[in-house]
């Protein structure tokens, strides 16, 4: 959200706090970023200016997001209107395979930038075959190529693929 441009008398201000619970808000050198509790699924806001009573426009970037920030933005103006803002759309909720992958991707990762070789990831995770396994049959083994794939997707992730997670699929 941004200041509305001239002309758009129509538009109008918001104060997050008028709109429920916030789970956060903090404010930094770009603006204020709130988070408002929905029981369908919450709302994540930008304000670039966080003057109070500023008239307020959404800015959609037309990138590869965009029908995400829209379906994001007709929920969040259904909430403004005080409506039910609706469920999220089909494909936001990460399924239980997707968070369990996340959670030993970032593992891996971890272990990783502390210096683990991909032998040690597996066994870490769970792979006890790994250890076993002699180095040519290592090199070839699917335990070392899973590893190695959530390393890979890992390192993707912290340089801005997890924005993958947040667009409808």
């Amino acid at each position: 959200m941004d200041a509305a441009p001239e002309g758009y008398e129509t538009a109008g201000p918001i104060d997050p706090r008028a709109l429920g619970a916030l789970l956060a808000d903090l404010a930094g050198i770009d603006g204020r970023h709130v988070i408002v509790a929905d029981a369908a699924g919450e709302h994540r806001l930008w304000l670039r200016d966080p003057t109070p009573g500023l008239l307020l426009a959404a800015v959609i970037p037309l990138d590869k997001d965009f029908l995400t920030r829209i379906a994001s933005l007709l929920r969040f103006h259904r909430r403004l209107l005080g409506r039910a803002a609706g469920p999220l759309p089909r494909g936001w909720p990460l399924t239980a395979y997707r968070l369990a992958r996340l959670d030993l991707m970032l593992r891996a990762l971890d272990l990783r930038d502390g210096g683990a070789t991909y032998r040690e990831i597996a066994i870490a995770l769970g792979r006890d075959e790994a250890a076993r396994l002699s180095a040519s049959d290592w090199k070839m083994s699917a335990s070392r190529s899973f590893v190695v794939r959530l390393v890979r997707d890992g390192i993707a992730m912290m340089n801005g693929d997890y924005r993958k997670l947040l667009r409808i699929r």
